[in-house]
């Protein structure tokens, strides 16, 4: 059996078998539904901030790293 001589035949029975079952599942109801979404709010609380402070180094103090 040659594939390359039935592919027509190979891709006509695929869209055929496709569209049986998207014919037979279209009309079936979904049993299980997602449950609500529930929503949660933080407390509101004080951001830690960091701040650093220092001078820079010189282009000998570069170099020398």
């Amino acid at each position: 059996m040659n594939i390359a001589k039935n592919m027509e035949y190979i891709f006509l029975a695929a869209v055929a078998v496709i569209s049986a079952t998207g014919f037979a599942t279209a009309a079936t109801p979904l049993k299980h539904s997602a449950p609500a979404a529930v929503v949660a709010k933080a407390e509101a609380q004080a951001m830690p901030v960091v701040t650093v402070t220092a001078k820079r180094l010189t282009a000998a103090e570069k170099a020398a790293l």
